[in-house]
């Protein structure tokens, strides 16, 4: 029996042996491409060779690409558990050709088909007698014909009877990518994998047929014939030459050649089903039929598409392709909390796809450690409300039995308020043979989004201009001068405001618009680096620019008019302030940073953004910990060596080959041409790149040479998300100004100390060792009242109410420190081994309560946080927390007898059920 490796090892081999380039998988993240959320199909990283405005080197490619199909046009996430070949991560086994013509250029629909056939039915040996194709019936309403040509290619080719070729519409056999894009009939290849594989055998009129959705007859591959390009207002329009693209899932693949029932029986699910059996302590049947087989293969699904995605530069968000990421992890845990987790888990199980995967995708292992940090993050932070959020909905779906929804009001605040997106609440719904009102939730939704746009109303026109670069039309900007000189001449050829872009027209002083000029020394935003500043100006008019953008080739001078006016057409002199000096120091350190990062943290160290401008430098960088001191000092030491060493840095465009057996760095994330600009950290010219130790794919501005920089100094690393570490750091006049105020605290220090700035460390130190001394002190004191706070619990504890053989313990406690009536709830809990105890502390006006239960009542359903939420509104306060132990305040302090009161009755009646 073939392994899903030798089975994606075979595939390649067979297409090579047809002339074909092995061409590796492009990221499930797509770069540069904002029409999908994620990489949905082989062909994705082809796109601009199909509409015609890109070419490879070769003519036909093979390989064996990751694909997510878990949000936009194509979204497989809502099927993934409820059937055994759904999923919304998977491989997807792809040829290729480019155009047609000759043995070793491109082919078309009938070499598709016979080496199809024969890789199925020769190689493989799947029995040819339980396979069908299926060809395009066409589309009168496009005018898109039926494709008789492939009908009878199938015959001609491969024998298969033409009852066997069936025809279908666009919806089956019509491929699209997106709502845009190419576009072109399919023949799919199905396999009968018998009557007893159907799963709909208990469904009303259901007939086993192909695309009737069941499990016995399945889709095994997809022949895409690539001919038009569908355009957003529907258009559907050859191609300027005809391709093929081919797509067969590993995983179905897997399951038919390893005689499986299930692709989640398979080598490439298993050892994660067993991972998570032992974790659980749940067995797996392999049913499909039960709850806990369900949750087993969603778990397993969901890992993989995580693990992927999050190698590849995706990050769990609330927007985008982030949100969805979300969404899985959390449908993940929640799963996970029906097979008994309730503590983080789904990180523990990243190494099993890790062992499995890495040997076909390297990537997997060397982004291993950031995978878990932001997996077990998105857990914890999901874990905090889960417990919560489940109460809420148990309570929504009870009320909700009468009218058979969930209410928009209950549905919105478990996703506002416990991060339950929309179609977790859906699947929970479902489960009980509820829905959810989605209108109300929809416009509840709306209402959000109006009052963070009404938000944005009181913005000027120049805060706002970002948001006006969806204007059409732009001129193009010559600005390669912004890497030569700091003034030019130029003409004004147009300006931007709040209508659009305008070619006629003028500004007066006190507008604020965004100037477009024919050429320009300004650095537009980009790379990270923030746009220059300066003036456009004429002899009798001032514009100050404040704020460059670019749209495509065109630059946008955003700011205000200072003075007398400006009309289209006028001759101008473009002007960039100095402090385009210090961005320039500040963008150098950034790939001097790059470097000694790598030097001491190691490859992990991986670029995820950055910010440059004149006043500091931010750095984001893949770490799974924080920096320790040495390290931090360690990098400061080697970016300072380097500046001391007084480097060269130049710059060279390159053909983007060239570039990559340089060595030279690119961004992750960010999508280049067949050029790139290089900058080269230690060459003294083009000549002499390769003695560069830091080469980096960069358009931005930088020095000529490492000494201008002055020094370099962090003066931050902090986490700004799970497994994205930032460096905030200064040079030149930044660096100047942070040593001044520093050398003024010193001063200030001295003073106050009365000790000169050499003894500053020494008088501190005294000061500390007595603060320590008096904390010792404190801490006795504190002990007799501790002492108190136990004593009185104890009395409580003998005096108690008894339920069985479990203790309420209730009282008040005088005053004492809420940490040692912890500790007193704690003692309690132990000694009693079965106990709810709520003590209530009142000092003045305020109030406090404290709830604690031993674990054998939670499992009966008494909580902490429940006992706390029933009692809290009597003292006019609120609170929550665990359900061990929780915490709540309020300002009715008169209340509290009434509070207590309430307390042994809540759990007296729990207790008695």
């Amino acid at each position: 029996m073939l392994t899903a490796a030798e089975i994606r090892s075979s595939f390649v081999d067979f297409f090579v042996e047809k002339k074909h380039t092995v061409v590796a998988s492009s990221s499930v993240v797509p770069i540069g491409d904002d029409t999908l959320l994620f990489t949905n199909a082989g062909m994705n990283q082809f796109k601009d060779v199909f509409l015609g405005s890109g070419s490879r080197e070769y003519r036909r490619a093979v390989n064996s690409q990751k694909c997510i199909r878990a949000g936009g046009k194509h979204n497989d996430l809502e099927d993934v558990g409820t059937d055994t070949y759904h999923h919304t991560f998977f491989e997807m086994l792809g040829n290729w050709s480019f155009g047609e013509a000759g043995p070793n250029d491109g082919y078309f629909k009938a070499e598709a088909i016979e080496w199809a056939w024969e890789l199925l039915t020769k190689i493989w040996g799947i029995d040819r007698n339980k396979l069908y194709a299926t060809v395009f019936a066409g589309d009168k309403a496009n005018r898109l014909e039926f494709d008789k040509e492939t009908a009878e290619l199938w015959s001609k080719v491969t024998g298969l009877p033409k009852d066997r070729v069936l025809s279908f519409g666009r919806k089956d056999n019509f491929w699209e990518m997106g709502d845009t894009g190419p576009c072109g009939p399919c023949s799919e290849i199905h396999i009968d994998l018998g009557p007893e594989r159907c799963d709909k055998k208990n469904v009303p009129g259901h007939k086993c047929k192909i695309n009737g959705g069941c499990s016995r007859f399945i889709e095994l591959w997809n022949l895409v014939f690539i001919q038009y390009n569908q355009f957003e207002d529907g258009r559907i329009l050859p191609l300027p030459a005809k391709h093929v693209d081919t797509g067969m899932g590993l995983e179905r693949i897997t399951a038919v050649l390893q005689n499986k029932s299930s692709n989640y029986d398979t080598d490439l699910f298993s050892p994660i089903i067993e991972a998570t059996s032992q974790i659980s302590g749940k067995k797996y049947s392999g049913s499909l039929n039960g709850k806990t087989d369900i949750a087993f293969c969603v778990i397993a699904d969901h890992l993989r598409c995580l693990v992927f995605a999050i190698t590849d530069g995706g990050m769990p968000s609330n927007e985008g392709r982030g949100y969805v990421l979300r969404r899985i992890l959390r449908r993940a845990a929640r799963f996970g909390h029906q097979l008994g987790m309730h503590e983080p888990f789904i990180y523990r199980l990243v190494d099993v796809v890790v062992d499995s995967m890495s040997q076909a995708f390297e990537e997997l292992k060397q982004r291993a450690e950031l995978v878990k940090t932001v997996i077990k993050s998105e857990e914890e932070s999901f874990g905090r409300t889960l417990d919560r959020g489940l109460e809420i909905f148990s309570v929504a779906a009870d009320k909700a039995k009468k009218s058979g929804a969930i209410s928009g009001e209950n549905a919105f605040e478990l996703y506002d308020t416990y991060g339950f997106p929309l179609d977790l609440t859906q699947l929970m719904a479902r489960e009980k043979n509820l829905k959810v009102d989605t209108a109300g939730f929809d416009n509840l939704m709306e209402q959000q989004r109006q009052r963070a746009r009404a938000a944005q109303k009181g913005l000027s026109v120049l805060s706002r201009l970002d948001g006006l670069l969806g204007t059409s039309g732009l001129p193009e900007t010559e600005d390669i001068y912004k890497y030569e000189v700091d003034c030019c001449k130029s003409k004004m050829i147009g300006f931007v405001d709040s209508e659009g872009f305008k070619a006629k027209g003028s500004i007066k002083a006190g507008m604020e618009v965004g100037i477009v000029l024919d050429k320009t020394c300004f650095y537009a935003e980009s790379g990270g680096q923030v746009g220059d500043c300066g003036v456009i100006e004429t002899p009798n008019a001032k514009f100050i620019v404040d704020k460059t953008v670019g749209l495509g080739d065109c630059v946008i001078h955003g700011g205000k008019m200072a003075e007398g006016s400006l009309t289209v057409g006028d001759e101008v002199i473009a002007k960039v302030d100095t402090s385009r000096g210090e961005s320039k120091k500040n963008h150098t350190a950034t790939h001097l940073l790059q470097y000694a990062l790598r030097q001491v943290v190691g490859e992990i160290a991986h670029q995820q953004g950055s910010l440059v401008c004149p006043e500091y430098l931010r750095f984001d960088f893949t770490s799974s910990r924080a920096l320790k001191p040495q390290e931090i000092k360690e990098v400061e030491r080697l970016v300072n060596e380097k500046i001391a060493q007084a480097l060269p840095v130049t710059s060279a465009t390159l053909p983007i080959k060239e570039a990559k057996k340089l060595g030279a760095m690119a961004l992750f994330g960010e999508k280049y041409g067949d050029t790139v600009r290089v900058i080269a950290v230690g060459a003294p010219d083009e000549n002499h790149l390769s003695d560069a130790f830091s080469k980096e794919f960069c358009g931005g501005t930088h020095v000529a040479n490492t000494a201008g920089l002055g020094g370099f100094k962090i003066v931050k690393e902090e986490s700004i998300s799970a497994g994205v570490r930032r460096i905030t750091a200064l040079t030149g006049k930044g660096l100047a100004e942070h040593y001044k105020k520093n050398s003024e605290i010193i001063e200030n220090l001295s003073q106050t100390l009365k000790v000169p700035p050499e003894g500053i460390c020494e008088r501190v130190n005294k000061i500390i060792e007595d603060n320590k001394n008096l904390n010792k002190q404190l801490k006795n004191a504190s002990k007799q009242s501790g002492t108190d706070c136990l004593s009185k619990a104890r009395q409580l504890l003998e005096n108690c109410e008894k339920v069985g053989s479990s203790s309420i313990v209730v009282g008040s406690i005088e005053s004492a420190p809420v940490e040692e009536i912890r500790d007193a709830i704690d003692m309690i809990k132990k000694k009693a081994g079965s106990a709810a105890v709520v003590f209530g502390l009142s000092d003045g006006d305020k109030v406090v309560l404290l709830a604690g239960v031993s674990d054998d009542l939670i499992q009966r359903g008494l909580k902490a946080g429940d006992i706390v939420s029933q009692i809290a509104p009597i003292v006019g306060g609120a609170g929550g927390g665990k359900p061990q132990m929780a915490q709540a305040g309020g300002r009715k302090s008169e209340n509290l007898p009434q509070a207590l009161q309430r307390a042994i009755e809540f759990i007296r009646q729990k207790l008695r059920k």
